[in-house]
């Protein structure tokens, strides 16, 4: 009785000692997650000023919200860039890395360095170099189709065209999805690859046979975080639209941060925030569901 009642002691000194050690960092989550987690969620039902006390309005943030010409051209310009921008990037980087890691290309080493670097790049710079890259009549992009004679558009100062520009620069931005296909594509079997040239396939045929159905989890992973990515778009438009023209560029968290920290409409902006986490949740189970459901049977 003594040994177990001496080991009882121990285990609830190790168990206090060990919720001591911990404390800080519970402290920190509670102050700093759940609290402003359950803030937010508390003023999506007032009309909160930040400056005043909130005032309980029920559901009305969330049915002004649908009345909410700006908000809708919000919602329809983010849904744009995830069914149009991730679909594009994800094709390029896949097909990118599946050429880097080709073996009958050489020297590929400085292409990998090449296509990371403008992940290294910080935001601000990016959004400047890519201001001037898309100038309408001294911009890089602009001179180059000039030389095949095509009269390039006003790309951030066009309605049409302002979305494409931003779906240009994700693309430049895709070298960490691309590092991450690299390392994906480590995992295929090299057998694989012999017995399809053995069977006479070709490169396009082995890639899309072989190649692409064994990346579909790391394809998973990057298009989800590309499109957890595309809701929380703000410096990009904020430094280099504002939202313009005519809400061409207005993506959800420039639209959110507006609301919250420009027009003091607090509740409002809550309300906003947990419409997206509902909707980017719902976007991707989805795609869970879609890649189980494709995934091959020997996976």
């Amino acid at each position: 009785m003594n040994n177990k009642n001496k080991t009882s002691r121990m285990r609830k000194a190790e168990a206090r000692n060990g919720l001591l050690f911990i404390l800080p960092w519970i402290i920190g989550l509670a102050l700093f997650t759940i609290y402003p987690i359950a803030s937010s969620l508390y003023y999506s039902f007032c009309n909160y000023s930040v400056i005043g006390k909130p005032t309980f309005v029920g559901w009305s943030n969330y049915t002004n919200l649908f009345k909410d010409k700006t908000f809708l051209a919000s919602c329809k310009n983010t849904l744009y860039m995830i069914c149009i921008g991730v679909p594009i990037t994800t094709f390029v980087a896949v097909w990118i890395s599946i050429f880097l890691d080709s073996k009958k290309l050489k020297h590929t080493g400085w292409m990998r360095v090449v296509f990371f670097i403008p992940t290294l790049v910080p935001t601000v710079v990016a959004c400047l170099l890519w201001i001037w890259v898309m100038q309408p009549d001294t911009g890089l992009v602009n001179t180059i189709l000039g030389y095949f004679g095509i009269q390039g558009p006003g790309w951030l100062s066009s309605v049409k065209w302002a979305k494409p520009a931003f779906i240009l620069m994700m693309i430049w931005t895709c070298g960490n999805q691309i590092i991450i296909y690299l390392a994906g594509l480590q995992d295929v079997p090299a057998t694989l690859y012999d017995a399809a040239a053995i069977d006479g396939a070709g490169f396009f045929r082995t890639a899309n046979s072989i190649t692409i159905p064994l990346l579909r989890p790391t394809i998973l992973y990057n298009v989800v975080t590309l499109i957890i990515g595309v809701f929380q778009w703000f410096a990009e438009p904020y430094i280099m639209t504002e939202g313009g023209p005519s809400n061409a560029t207005m993506f959800y968290s420039l639209y959110l941060y507006q609301n919250a920290f420009q027009f003091f409409k607090m509740g409002y902006a809550s309300a906003q925030a947990w419409i997206m986490l509902l909707v980017a949740m719902a976007i991707i189970l989805v795609l869970f569901k879609v890649f189980k459901f494709n995934q091959p049977e020997d996976q």
